[in-house]
This record gives C-alpha cells, structure tokens and sequence, in this order.
C-alpha cells in the first residue's frame, strides 16, 4: 500500500513509521527535524504550508496519514492538493475534542468543546475541534473517505516528552521515585504501538470510513498506579521521594497528568475494540517495555 504520512519523526508517527515500513511503500512529509532515511522510506522536508513541499509529492497515495495537522485550514488544504490523488485521509486527533466537566464516560458522539481556555493547550484543543469539523464538511464534497483517531494521553519508546521519560531518567540514573501522594486525578493512556496498529487497521478498511474512534487502555490510572508501575518496570524497589502536589510545584518538577479530581476525563474504547479488533497494552507490560527502552538510553 502507498501511504503519505505528513508529521511522523516524532514518537507517535516516528513509531507509526518504524513498524509498518516494511509493508508499505511509505513517503514522510515534514519539516525533517529528525532523518527517516534509516527506515527505508522517502522523506521529503519542508513546511505543509509551503508549495514546494507538495510539487514533491507526486503520484497517488492510497492513505494519507496526517500527524501534523493543527490549525483550521490544515485540512481543506491537504485535499486542494492530493485532489483525485488519494482514497482516504486520516486524521490524528485527540480525547481532547470532547466538552469538559460532563462526568461521563465519552463515547466518540459526545459532544465537542467549544470554549476557549488560554495558552498553548486551550489553542490545541480549539484548532483540533475546528479540524474535526472541518474534517466532516469538507470530505462531504468528494469520494475521498476520512477517519479521525483520539489517542488519549501517549506513552512509550520514544516519547521524550517530559511525561514517563522524565520519572523513568530519575529511576535509572538515581534510583529515585517521586510519588505525587495527594493528587487525586485519574487519567487514561495508550501505549504508543497500540495507538500506530489502529492507524494500521484503518488503512483502506470500509468500516473505519466516516468514523472516529478513541484509542486508549481500559486503566483509570492515578498518580500511585503511575509509580507503582515504574517501581515493577525497575525490577527492584526505588527509593521514593513523598511530594505533595504543592511541593512538586514548588521545586519546579513537571505534573505532567491531571492532579485534581476535577480534571478527570475518561473516555471509552469500546468502539475501537469492537470495529476495528484493537487489543490494548496492558499498563504492567506497557510500562516494563518503555522502562527497558529508556533505561538503555539514559544508562549510557
């Protein structure tokens, strides 16, 4: 199958890339901020909003995979320029879509968020809900079908985000733990290679067409989930280090998921277990795979 992937160097579509190069004829689009030339696939560099970047993308693709789209206007530009030129597109969303503060489990027909919060997350979440809804109004006018995954909170090789990296880096290299002892929030994550499978399993599939759907693990996880995994992955017991939410603050070390009860979200993956046969990670064995890569790293 031929796929473009537009983004895809960095941990999601890095992954996405790494393990289906060899059964597909895959072309990466992006700014090349890291080469992709080691996987065997043609990486062509340059900005999605520059021309000269799509005059090198010739030919049909069967699938495009798009990583990078964030603001409105990213989507109807893809599809004025692969027009006639490909069969489906999707599209890398987010949970995020969905309304806040309903209290409910969110099925992919919850409704979108439609305030606006400040910073660089509120400007997220707006300009993927604008895509989302530009996404449906604009395949509505061709014979391309799309697809919308919601990964909820990533996690993995690879993700050298201050998330998992950064309590894994202080476990391997200090053999130190912090544990956030009163933070109440819960959270769901999806191991990285579970979130790049759906991407697979979408690929020309007539019944991801139309369709959105969640991507995340079962697990209500918690901040004392959280370090009670990184202390099995360790496979031996760390010394841990008590912080308060405050305390943490204080010092500067990053609270990377929710800490409040209030910021709980939870989303359902029935539909992606169900439509598409995804069979998720568990958080034991997730967590023992990204320890044991990252432990490689920062060891040296």
């Amino acid at each position: 199958m031929k796929i473009l992937v537009i983004g895809g160097s960095y941990f999601y579509g890095r992954v996405f890339v790494m393990k289906y190069a060899g059964e597909h004829n895959i072309t990466v689009a992006n700014r090349g901020t890291y080469s992709m030339s080691q996987f065997g696939v043609r990486q062509i560099t340059g900005d999605r909003r520059d021309e000269a970047l799509w005059k090198q993308c010739v030919g049909d693709y069967d699938v495009i995979v798009d990583f990078c789209a964030y603001e409105k206007g990213d989507v109807q530009g893809v599809l004025n320029r692969m027009k006639g030129r490909t069969g489906q597109y999707i599209l890398i969303s987010t949970v995020d879509v969905y309304r806040r503060g309903t209290g409910e489990m969110k099925k992919e027909d919850a409704p979108f968020e439609k305030r606006s919060f400040p910073g660089d997350a509120g400007k997220y979440i707006q300009g993927k809900v604008a895509l989302e809804e530009e996404l449906k109004e604009a395949f509505a006018r061709t014979d391309v079908h799309y697809t919308a995954l919601r990964p909820a909170i990533l996690y993995g090789p690879y993700n050298y985000a201050p998330r998992e990296a950064l309590f894994i880096r202080l476990a391997v290299q200090n053999r130190l733990l912090p544990r956030i002892a009163d933070a109440e929030g819960g959270f769901q994550l999806v191991y990285v290679e579970d979130a790049a499978r759906a991407i697979e399993k979408c690929l020309l599939n007539e019944k991801a067409y139309g369709q959105a759907y969640n991507l995340c693990e079962e697990t209500i996880w918690n901040y004392g989930l959280f370090a009670d995994m990184l202390n099995k992955a360790a496979g031996e017991e760390l010394q841990e280090i008590p912080l308060t939410v405050s305390q943490a603050q204080e010092r500067g070390f990053p609270l990377p998921f929710p800490v409040y009860r209030e910021e709980t979200e939870l989303y359902s993956n029935e539909k992606s277990v169900r439509d598409l046969g995804v069979i998720y990670t568990k958080p034991a064995e997730g967590m023992a795979k990204t320890y044991a890569a990252f432990e490689g790293v920062y060891k040296g």
